[in-house]
This record gives C-alpha cells, structure tokens and sequence, in this order.
C-alpha cells in the first residue's frame, strides 16, 4: 500500500476547495442551530438558491456575475423570509419540518421539466464561472508543497474559500460577542427569559435565520464555481445532515467549530476511501468481504462509528464546553 498517496489524498481534501465549502455553509448553520438554537434542517436549501441564483443569472441570461452574487443572496433573504414568517412563532419542531421539505421540495422543482428553460432541468447549468476564473493572478500550473498539489484553478478556489471562511469567521466572533449576540444566545438558552426581558424573540430569530441563510448561499455559490456546474441533485438532504456532522465535530456553539469539523470530516472520509481501495488492490481485504462499489457506503459507517464515539465520550465536540453545553440544555 501507498500510505503518502493514502496521506496525500486526505490531505488534499482536508484543505481543499470541498472542505472550505462545507466549512462556510456549516457556519451559517452553526449561526441558527449553535448560537440561536434554531433547528434548521434545510441548511442545503440556501446553498441550492445561492448557487442557482449565480448560475441562472450568468448563464441563462447572460449577466455578469457580480450581479448572480447579488441574486443568490437575495434569493437566499426571500426563502429565510419565507420559511420563517409562519414557523418561528411556533415551536422549534415546525421549523425543522418546514425546512426539510422547503430543501427537497426546492430541489424537485429546480429539476422539473416545468423550470428546465430557466435551470436546465436534470441537467443542469454548466461553465458559468470563467470570470472568477479570469481573476486568478495564478499562473496555469501545479502547485503545492510535501504531498500536497493542487492545480491553478483549485488553488484559486481554495484561497477565496478559505479566506471567505476567514472573512466570516471574524464577522461572527464580532456578532456573538455583541449587545446582539448575547441576545441571541439567551434565546437559544431560554426563550421566555429573553421575552420577558422586552427582547423581540421573533425578530431576532429571523435575522438569525436571514443571516445565515446568506452564509449557505454563498457557500453554494463557491460551490458552483468549483465545479463550474449546477445541478439538482447535488443538493439532496444529505447535505445537511453531513453539516450538523461538521458541527458535533468540531463543536456547535464556537467560531472555529464548523471549520475545524470541515477539516477533520474530509481528512478522514478520503483517508478512508484510499485507504480501503488500495488495501482491495493489495488483497489485504478480500473482495468478497467488501468490493470496490462498496467502498463508499463503508467508509461512512465507519464514520458514524466515530462519531457515536465522540459523542459518548464528549457529547460537546472538540473544541465545544461542556459546561456552556449543560447551561443550554443541548
């Protein structure tokens, strides 16, 4: 077995323009569910108008792209508006049903063949990103250090998801340490406290919901671009629940938590797929015990193993307190 190549496959995801994606959509979320205890199960449904909204505009109407980043935020603030009007007076439950359905229900319709002029339908949407690409002052080439390289066009990628990542990361760390963030984190801790108080819950739930429904968008966004490709069913409802994964990994409730679960869950989910791949090729396991089709499905059981693990033995995540944690009744 090749243990670098094994090294170097997770490394490249574990930092890659993949895990600065899911970085940045699991700190929107971390927003709703880990700082206003919001639980949204939809998270993915903002990624798929974000990355919608750029392409739509770019490619099927031949705008620029700034003007596709302005659209897929606005498209995001229009469904935060339109999930949380008739559910945040209610209780948390009806907010979570809302949104998983929202997510899916958004997803068949983009796929139709009612919508497919606009989306592309099945298909999809393709090569609507040269501009970004057009701004990359990195030269075409492969680039890299030790067991680490990645091509120009993933570099770029990286470096502006990542310091997206950096960007709102310390815009959050200034919310939460605000006169507002305190608001919403008794929220999360007692409602009725915050209400008692004079505190406008609803509305501080919908800017809550609002806000970080623009960080899942812009998340698909650089989604999009990465792949230079749109398509419906790349966003299933998975998605969200592999980013509530991010949060109990790194710990909801913390600025860093989402990325430091974003790192970790690639590093390990691609260690894994090499790892079990190349020891079916060296015959180290038998083919009749796992094939290379099933190599997949067991890399995630293996996973959720990990991560019973961890929530048996620190329910509050890596770098979560497990004090805060009993205080907030998570």
């Amino acid at each position: 077995m090749d243990f670098s190549a094994i090294l170097s496959d997770a490394l490249r995801s574990g930092i890659g323009p993949i895990a600065a994606v899911y970085a940045l959509a699991a700190m929107g979320l971390n927003l709703h569910f880990g700082y206003t205890g919001l639980l949204n199960f939809g998270q993915v449904g903002f990624m798929l108008v974000g990355g919608y909204g750029l392409a739509i505009t770019v490619s099927t109407y031949d705008g620029p792209m700034w003007l596709g980043v302005l659209g897929g935020i606005a498209c995001a603030i229009v469904l935060a508006l339109l999930l949380g009007l008739p559910t945040l007076r209610l209780r948390a439950d009806y907010l979570a049903i809302t949104t998983i359905a929202a997510g899916e229900t958004l997803r068949l319709f983009y796929r139709s063949s009612w919508a497919e002029p606009v989306t592309g339908g099945v298909f999809g949407l393709q090569r609507f990103a040269n501009d970004f690409y057009e701004l990359s002052p990195i030269d075409p080439g492969t680039y890299g250090v030790w067991l680490v390289r990645f091509s120009s066009r993933d570099l770029w990628v990286m470096i502006v998801g990542w310091a997206l990542v950096l960007v709102v990361g310390g815009l959050m760390a200034l919310l939460i340490h605000s006169p507002w963030g305190r608001v919403i984190r008794s929220v999360r801790e007692d409602e009725v406290a915050a209400r008692s108080l004079g505190k406008n819950v609803y509305a501080y739930k919908m800017q809550s919901l609002v806000l970080g429904g623009v960080i899942g968008a812009v998340a698909g966004m650089m989604q999009a671009i990465q792949v230079q490709s749109v398509n419906p069913d790349n966003y299933d409802p998975g998605v969200t629940f592999f980013l509530y994964t991010l949060l109990v990994l790194g710990g909801a409730g913390r600025i860093l938590g989402p990325v430091v679960g974003s790192i970790l869950f690639w590093f390990v989910l691609s260690f894994l797929d090499s790892a079990l791949r190349q020891a079916i090729d060296a015959e180290y396991i038998s083919p009749d015990l796992i094939s290379t089709s099933e190599v997949g499905a067991v890399r995630f059981a293996l996973v959720g193993v990990a991560l019973i693990l961890l929530v048996a033995f620190r329910p509050q995540g890596i770098l979560g307190s497990r004090k805060e944690m009993l205080l907030s009744g998570r």
